[in-house]
């Protein structure tokens, strides 16, 4: 297969992206989870006790996909759901100590990875890129949740 020619600067961003969302993944298929499930557990080792209605809105998915996804996790023991009391509708979603433990690294990794792409930068090239990625970003459209 013959390497795509990389022409223009966004080529360039897309193909650094690309290598930080491959290392990721990577990452993450090592431990047997997909990219979903890798962030519910990461979302609920930051926000225990979320209910599923806050899963699926952070997530950008169903309720349904949402329940799917957990139900595959707590076989796995890596999420329970716990019965709020006086209130057995309401149920709260809490990673497990194997869950948290599955996904602990990740932001070692992705600095990792950091690193690796900017490696051939000294730190003054990487000043200079940092400011003008700030000065680009700065004038698009802040990411939702």
């Amino acid at each position: 297969m013959d390497t795509p020619k990389l022409t223009t600067s966004l080529d360039l961003l897309r193909w650094i992206g690309w290598a930080q969302r491959k290392h990721g993944e990577d990452w993450i298929r090592a431990r047997e989870l997909s990219h979903e499930q890798s962030f519910v557990l990461g979302y609920l080792v930051q926000t225990p006790g979320a209910i599923q209605r806050d899963i699926a809105e952070v997530s950008r998915t169903s309720a349904a996909s949402v329940s799917s996804l957990l139900q595959g996790l707590e076989r796995r023991g890596l999420v329970e759901r716990r019965t709020e009391s006086g209130n057995e509708r309401s149920k709260r979603v809490y990673a497990t100590a194997a869950g948290a433990e599955l996904i602990s690294g990740f932001e070692t990794a992705m600095a990792d990875v950091e690193e690796i792409i900017l490696g051939p930068l000294d730190q003054a090239e990487r000043a200079t890129l940092h400011a003008l990625l700030t000065k680009i970003t700065a004038e698009l459209p802040q990411p939702t949740r």
